[in-house]
């Protein structure tokens, strides 16, 4: 058994791979990289009755990797990169090579994954940080479920500039619902359902907009979106509509918020 560590920024998440599959998935949240790894690797011990010498090795990524230099318990400890981790994640949940993968995280990182190799094609530093960092200060509440929660009920046409707000006519595939400009009218009306729901507009328009440059780049119609801002059910409507405006089509697979971890676990060192 292997088990796959990625050490984020903010969550851990740990994974067990057996004979080439998943088997078992955790998260763990910790301030520190060595408590998140030793606490993610006891949390998906303990809670499924894995023995310590069934594990024949540990793979670990992310942010924190780095702080980590020896083996964790004896176990030997390789230390994965993690835009490796991420391209072999996501072309075994996505079951496709030649792929464009879109991994929200704290940030935003755009892999190119296939026949040729793994390669980071760019990125963005929005994306779930941005989400959490503006709202501390836009908003009555920082936590994450509380400004989804805001956010269900909130209208664009409050905070943002459309397209219909500056002229009658349609501009290229643009329509009077289209953003002109992300925060550009902000009417003395706008409550902070409003402002919830333009920051998770904003940062999901940044995502969806690099993503369809880089599938057209690589003439692909799909662009694989994993990390833990694969899961934001108002993030995934933001991207719907790229895709109708941009005919760029988001995959979503299964177990996407474990994407780095499952390629460590499944990379070969």
């Amino acid at each position: 058994m292997i088990i796959g560590i990625d050490i984020g920024s903010t969550t851990t998440k740990a994974v067990s791979i057996e004979e080439g599959q998943l088997t078992k998935r955790v998260k763990t949240r910790a301030s520190d990289a060595v408590t998140a790894a030793t606490g993610a690797l006891g949390k998906i011990v303990l809670e499924n009755g894995i023995k310590i010498d069934a594990i024949s090795r540990i793979a670990i990524t992310g942010a924190g990797a780095s702080k980590i230099r020896n083996d964790i318990f004896g176990i030997p400890t390789d230390r994965v990169n993690e835009i490796k981790a991420i391209g072999i994640g996501g072309m075994f949940l996505s079951g496709r090579d030649n792929i464009i993968i879109s991994n929200i995280g704290t940030g935003t990182v755009i892999i190119e994954a296939g026949e040729r190799g793994i390669f980071h094609f760019g990125g963005s530093g929005v994306g779930g940080g941005t989400i959490l960092g503006l709202a501390k200060k836009l908003l009555p509440v920082a936590g994450f479920n509380d400004i989804m929660e805001l956010a269900k009920t909130g209208k664009l046409n409050q905070v943002d500039l459309l397209l219909g707000d500056i002229t009658d006519t349609s501009i290229s595939f643009l329509n009077g619902e289209s953003t002109a400009s992300n925060f550009g009218k902000v009417l003395d009306t706008a409550s902070p359902n409003d402002t919830a729901l333009a920051i998770i507009n904003m940062v999901y328009q940044v995502i969806g907009v690099l993503s369809v440059f880089a599938a057209r780049a690589r003439n692909t119609e799909r662009v694989i979106i994993t990390g833990n801002g694969s899961k934001n059910l108002l993030g995934r409507k933001v991207l719907a509509d790229i895709t109708t405006m941009y005919g760029i089509e988001f995959i979503y697979p299964e177990h996407a918020e474990y994407t780095t971890a499952i390629g460590a676990g499944l990379s070969e060192n």
